[in-house]
């Protein structure tokens, strides 16, 4: 999707301000849709009215885009009503939530039911995402609101009670419990933030654990699953981690078919429980097992262990009791971990982060989170099999300083997690958009580098391969794995596989903390650092951070004009200019453009003529003026000689530098090379400001000409004597009232 670069940088100056102020944390959520909660349910009170939500109407438009779309005969006969019409006494919540008041429907997202069955296994967890004082009796206005994590921040989504029916059932979820509403209410604020209930169909029950919690998810393939799998799922279940697993199915009209067995292939279920039994006829050795849950609420396992199995009748009564055995058709079985890894194809294990856990005793992380972009033209590189671009990605330094503290193992490394997550892709699905596939390479920076932030130039990745990288690049919308390399400084770069693809994306790193014997110190196993924008750390915000130049620029005060003899070139420019200045001397933007046009024509009827240029535009030329009223404060809006010629000698040194990237002469330099370009030119930006660059002067195929080139260079010069010109201390931060700004902005 194209960006508008004011919108977007703007939306993201205001983002890193409120993460400065607390928002965004559990507890205090941004408003999605800048909706606040207690503010209308008490207007709605007031008013003695139900809410009625205008963002997300009881309309076709929430319901889909295609197959829910207005021309779908699936729509023709859906009514929106409240609980309140669809039964006599509804509640929220019924005896406690649980797996069993989850319910599939008609909507193809058991993936996220599955996340759902998984989180009412922790209530605190399960209370963070669904408020339980909620009701629809006490201070009951039609309005209800839920918590997601929403690419790094925590958003609080508003909605009203309407839910899609049809024949006066629940057209999607529902609890098993016909009076019981928590389930298809928390399933239409997860549709909201998505932007439709059809948007929600077909993901992996990975996207809404992660979702639900902030967490970072591993997959593991059953087939090449490590030998200690079942300890690991045993302890995740323990630290909280959320579980979900399913059977692939490599015919696609297959999906959600069931198998001889009851199970189903291409569908998501919830592991709920890991646990060891002892039968009778196994004295000596305990039998391994794994309960799962099928988010309908039905359609079991029929194997050994099932509800109604022979194998139940071998256990004691207190043994039965632990494991809960019960015979109903509710969707939840045992199976032995044997048949677990025989019948199904992967599990999904979400880690949570220390926010989430409450026992110091138990393992928790450290998260470091970096938002970014990939800019067509600018930042959009591409893969490794594209070497011309592929160094121009987002790049982020990772200095690992500690090595794990495992007794058993003798190899000095440091372990961490990378999970690299494309945004807004399902909300964007009813526009076209798929997602990417996605990967990201890790590198070792040589010593002589350790401690330059630079962002590593093409060579280096010529030259250079690569210390780690994920598996492979997916269409997913989060590629995660598990690493553990040497003590040093590394590079990340995220990445799509194709170049010149545009989207936005989190990168975020975990890594364990452990607790030694040095009087209980808590020490960090790696530490990444990166300079933000400006060199500011945002806190709260993780301490990863993208590579970053310092901003700055290189520009000498201007100089007088010389005194000595003028060249033949000054004294034919020094011509043109009597010529078209008259008495005064002077020059405006339009009297600008003739004289720089006649002089760059002069150069190109000559020998030069790799520019191939059409002259400089009048916008251009007011840019120009702009900028050396600012250098020479006269604020004139005309040149006068020694101003031109200060101008003329800057258009000179950046025509050279324009040449050398010109190479193949075709009038204009690739947008990629524009980094290289501008430094060259003696500034120094971040990659924010080089994505502005991209959007603002590159054209559709990439490029940039001479025109747009020195306009670029010119903007830049003058904010760049603007901003220190107000900067009198030097601190790097200036304040201005709405009168300055607009003065600066207009005119600059």
């Amino acid at each position: 999707m194209p960006y508008t670069p004011s919108g977007f940088f703007c939306d993201r100056l205001i983002r890193e301000r409120e993460r400065r102020d607390g928002e965004g944390t559990l507890n205090k959520p941004l408003r999605f849709n800048n909706q606040d909660f207690s503010v209308l349910q008490q207007e709605c009170l007031h008013r003695k009215s139900l809410f009625e939500d205008e963002s997300f109407p009881a309309s076709v438009e929430s319901l889909g885009f295609k197959e829910l779309g207005h021309k779908s005969n699936k729509v023709k006969n859906i009514v929106w009503k409240r609980p309140k019409e669809i039964s006599e006494n509804p509640q929220f919540i019924v005896g406690g939530a649980s797996r069993t008041d989850i319910c599939q429907g008609d909507l193809g997202d058991c993936w996220l039911l599955a996340a759902i069955a998984c989180l009412t296994l922790n209530e605190k967890l399960l209370y963070r995402v669904v408020p339980p004082e909620q009701s629809f009796s006490q201070e009951y206005a039609g309005i209800f609101h839920f918590q997601f994590w929403r690419y790094g921040d925590w958003v609080d989504v508003v909605i009203d009670d309407r839910i899609p029916t049809f024949n006066n059932q629940l057209v999607f979820t529902k609890s098993a419990e016909r009076n019981e509403f928590w389930s298809a209410l928390l399933e239409k604020a997860y549709a909201k933030l998505h932007g439709s209930y059809e948007a929600l169909k077909g993901g992996n029950t990975t996207e809404a654990m992660e979702d639900f919690t902030g967490g970072v998810t591993e997959f593991y393939e059953l087939k090449e699953a490590p030998k200690e799998l079942y300890k690991i799922m045993k302890k995740a279940l323990e630290r909280g981690s959320l579980m979900g697993c399913s059977i692939d199915s490599l015919v696609p009209a297959r999906f959600e078919t069931r198998t001889a067995t009851g199970l189903v292939k291409g569908h998501a279920y919830s592991v709920t429980a890991v646990e060891e039994c002892r039968p009778s006829q196994h004295r000596e050795s305990k039998v391994r097992l794994v309960r799962l849950r099928n988010p309908w609420g039905q359609v079991e396992w029929n194997g050994p262990w099932s509800d109604n199995s022979k194998e139940w009748a071998a256990l004691s009564k207190a043994e039965k009791e632990k494991l809960q055995h019960q015979s109903a058709e509710d969707g939840e079985f045992w199976m032995s971990f044997e048949d677990f890894k025989k019948n199904y194809t992967k599990i999904e294990i979400c880690n949570l982060t220390p926010d989430a856990l409450e026992d110091d005793k138990i393992h928790k992380w450290t998260v470091s989170v970096n938002e970014g972009r990939w800019v067509r033209g600018c930042s959009a590189g591409g893969c490794r099999n594209y070497p011309d671009t592929f160094w121009t990605n987002p790049q982020y330094r990772l200095r690992l300083l500690e090595e794990d503290d495992d007794p058993e193992d003798n190899e000095v490394g440091c372990t961490f997690v990378v999970a690299l997550m494309q945004k807004n892709r399902r909300k964007e699905r009813k526009m076209g958009a798929n997602l990417f596939t996605i990967g990201f390479a890790i590198y070792e920076v040589p010593k002589e580098m350790h401690g330059n932030k630079q962002h590593m130039p093409k060579d280096f990745f010529l030259f250079s391969s690569s210390k780690a990288r994920c598996k492979s690049y997916i269409n997913l919308r989060e590629v995660t794995q598990r690493f553990r390399l040497s003590p040093g400084e590394y590079v990340i770069v995220p990445s799509t596989y194709e170049p010149h693809q545009e989207g936005e994306f989190i990168l975020r790193v975990f890594s364990e903390k452990r607790n030694t014997s040095e009087a209980g110190r808590k020490r960090p196993q790696f530490e990444a650092v990166m300079e933000s924008f400006l060199g500011q750390a945002t806190p709260g915000w993780g301490e990863l951070r993208e590579i970053e130049n310092r901003i700055e620029a290189d520009h000498p005060v201007p100089a007088p004009a010389s005194a000595g003899e003028e060249s033949e070139d000054d004294q034919q420019f020094r011509t043109i200019f009597q010529e078209i200045a008259g008495d005064d001397m002077e020059i405006a933007a339009n009297e600008l453009r003739n004289v720089l046009n006649r002089v760059i024509t002069k150069r190109e009827s000559g020998s030069d003529k790799s520019l191939s240029t059409e002259g400089f535009s009048l916008e251009s030329c007011r840019s120009m003026i702009a900028l050396m009223d600012v250098s020479f404060m006269d604020g004139t809006g005309r040149l006068n000689l020694q101003e031109f010629r200060h101008l003329w000698n800057k258009i000179k040194q950046w025509q050279g530098i324009f040449k050398h990237y010109n190479a193949d002469q075709s009038g204009s330099i690739n947008s990629y090379e524009m980094r290289n370009a501008v430094n060259d030119a003696g500034f120094r930006l971040n990659n924010q400001l080089y994505d502005i660059i991209t959007m603002r002067y590159a054209n559709e195929s990439m490029n940039i000409d001479f025109d747009s080139f020195i306009s670029c260079l010119v903007r830049l010069e003058a904010m760049f004597r603007a901003f220190q010109a107000f900067d009198q201390d030097g601190d790097g931060t200036i304040r201005l009232s709405v009168l300055e700004w607009l003065q600066l902005t207009m005119y600059a």
